[in-house]
């Protein structure tokens, strides 16, 4: 695989790292000014976006006019620009895997709380929160992650409807999800699902080490891209992780 990483925070040196591991060797191209120009992306076979969000469409755009099409994209914070990127990919018979965290084990912890939310919503006195935190230099807050998780939150529970708004004193409304921010110090991630009741507190926790896992996951997003021809246009990681589950499974492994 030629991979050309996007990106040379800790999440691209991270994507870097995992190519190296299996013996490739990545070109990693920084956070230029403007853009990358389309002969960056010669003979790439597939690209890996891990910049910023406002460099997603551009960066793509010359991905796409370098010949480039296949594409993994883990970069935030730009779902405004998601339907015209959708739509570039789909008119240049291209294909991206998009995640908030490629980690499996993030995506798998996703579906636990979507599961815990209906359940636990059947039991009123079960009052579910989220709590997230990362170091002190992630500019998001809350995490992708963690919209993430109170999405899911919010669409198993049959009464919590929205996050509660921290800009007001006072105790969150009964339909308000309480979500905590961390930024301190230099976590790559922990995120923590609770359900409290007076009488017991049911924790479900995922800590981050360190970030190869989402490298590892972002590697295997490409190899599925690469193994088959896709659909164009965006894919969600679950379709990767589900083929990931099913092989687990085929191996005797539950």
């Amino acid at each position: 695989m030629r991979g050309i990483v996007l990106g040379d925070g800790p999440m691209g040196r991270a994507v870097a790292a995992g190519l190296r591991e299996r013996g490739e060797e990545p070109v990693v191209l920084g956070r230029p000014p403007t853009t990358h120009p389309p002969g960056a992306f010669a003979d790439a076979d597939v690209v890996f976006e891990f910049s910023r969000g406002t460099a997603v469409l551009p960066n793509l755009v010359a991905g796409l006019a370098g010949g480039c099409r296949t594409f993994v994209v883990g970069t935030t914070a730009w779902v405004v620009s998601q339907p015209e990127i959708g739509a570039l990919l789909t008119q240049h018979g291209a294909a991206a895997v998009v995640a908030v965290n490629f980690s499996p084990g993030v995506n798998v912890l996703g579906r636990l709380v979507g599961s815990a939310s209906r359940m636990f919503g059947a039991l009123p006195a079960y009052d579910p929160y989220l709590l997230e935190w990362h170091r002190r230099g992630k500019a998001d807050r809350p995490s992708g992650t963690a919209l993430e998780l109170g999405r899911r939150i919010l669409e198993g529970h049959p009464v919590k409807r929205r996050f509660a708004d921290g800009s007001h004193d006072g105790p969150p409304a009964a339909d308000e999800l309480e979500v905590v921010s961390v930024r301190a110090g230099s976590s790559p991630g922990m995120h923590l699902v609770g359900f409290d009741a007076p009488g017991e507190s049911i924790e479900i926790r995922l800590t981050a080490r360190d970030r190869s896992a989402y490298a590892m996951g972002a590697v295997a997003a490409a190899d599925w891209l690469l193994r088959s021809p896709r659909r164009p246009g965006i894919h969600s990681f679950d379709r990767v992780v589900d083929e990931l589950i099913d092989v687990e499974i085929a191996g005797g492994i539950r």
